[in-house]
């Protein structure tokens, strides 16, 4: 299994290497501590990487991965996407970044207001990009139906 298999989801990024041990800092794009455990494994375009220990820092976690033993070596996955099968959680309030692409966006009053081209990291909430150029943030959708549609509630003026 590779980071280009199809089934496997976006799970994270790591953001920059911390201290001198090998750790780097990791930033989700859910927050789910079961990702993080010892043992786990993300695949990357560099290979697979397990995880050793984790904790929590900031808005992600700080992750050594075996054989990764100084800030060199962790310097250079700086900027890797990580790659995990989808976990078996009953957690309906989850929202991955793979069910969002090439959905309709659809404000509550009815209307359809593009299809999802990309998903943007942002400090205050990640931001769907619509084909029409509209930038929404996460924090507006009421409903997803995975690659479908999706149903956002957002303010007056928004997409004016």
């Amino acid at each position: 299994m590779d980071a280009g298999d199809r089934s496997l989801l976006e799970v994270g990024r790591i953001v920059k290497a911390h201290g001198i041990r090998g750790e780097v800092a990791v930033r989700l794009t859910a927050d789910i501590p079961e990702r993080v455990t010892p043992g786990s494994v993300f695949q990357t375009t560099r290979g697979p990487l397990t995880i050793e220990r984790s904790k929590p820092f900031q808005q992600g976690y700080i992750i050594a991965f075996a054989g990764i033993a100084d800030r060199n070596e962790a310097e250079l996955l700086r900027g890797l996407l990580l790659k995990a099968e989808p976990l078996d959680l009953d957690d309906d309030d989850v929202i991955w970044i793979d069910d969002l692409f090439n959905a309709v966006v659809v404000s509550t009053d009815g209307i359809e207001r593009g299809r999802v081209i990309e998903v943007e990291e942002n400090p205050a909430s990640d931001l769907l990009v619509l084909d029409s150029g509209a930038l929404i943030p996460l924090t507006f959708v009421v409903e997803v139906e995975p690659n479908e549609r999706i149903v956002v509630e957002a303010p007056e003026g928004l997409f004016e």
